[in-house]
């Protein structure tokens, strides 16, 4: 929800007349990800450079998970994509780290020829066979984000990429609506939209 409409559309400095979704995404990561270092009491593994979780593949199937609050069944399982689709909210060393860590503790068990798997448990030793293009495809696209911002500029050049956000009530965010992300860490259950 955070990350895929961002891969294309630049809405950084911009909001409608709802939210600053750009600030919002940035602090839904961070929460995210203090969410995941409040799960390492149950599952170690989780740390400041492991972490991230969304649906994905799992040692059942296909799970549908996340959070916060935590919604369905969290095995202590990692998701590459959670941080690398993460890239440009963060400062680009941190999901960076996290992407370095798992390739290097886990090396040939989480790359392939085209990438990270889809998810792992390094708590049970479970890896997924798949690399799935949807999940390398948003950590690439989030990283070149992230990287140069080329992405959102050559996007942004459509006509009608622009025409629709402005259709949609886009506008540069004028100091009197900017609102400053709140100061984490925020309590289980904080809501996500961040809006004035």
């Amino acid at each position: 929800m955070h990350q895929y409409s961002h891969a294309w559309f630049d809405f950084r400095g911009k909001r409608d007349k709802y939210a600053d979704y750009f600030t919002n995404s940035m602090v839904a990561t961070k929460v995210h990800k203090l969410w995941c270092l409040e799960l390492s009491r149950e599952f170690p593994d989780y740390a400041e450079d492991m972490w991230g979780i969304t649906a994905s593949d799992s040692a059942r199937g296909y799970a549908v998970w996340g959070g916060p609050p935590a919604m369905g069944r969290i095995d202590g399982s990692i998701v590459p994509c959670a941080a690398g689709g993460s890239l440009a909210f963060l400062c680009r060393k941190k999901p960076c780290g996290v992407l370095r860590n798992i390739r290097e503790k886990y090396e040939q068990r989480v790359w392939r020829r085209y990438g990270f798997v889809d998810a792992f448990n390094p708590l049970t030793n479970w890896y997924s066979p798949d690399v799935i293009g949807i999940d390398v495809g948003i950590t690439l696209l989030m990283a070149e984000n992230a990287r140069s911002g080329f992405v959102w500029e050559q996007f942004m050049k459509n006509e009608a990429a622009r025409n629709g956000m402005a259709r949609a009530g886009f506008h540069a965010v004028t100091p009197a609506e900017a609102v400053a992300p709140p100061k984490l860490p925020v309590p289980n259950g904080y809501p996500i939209f961040v809006m004035h």
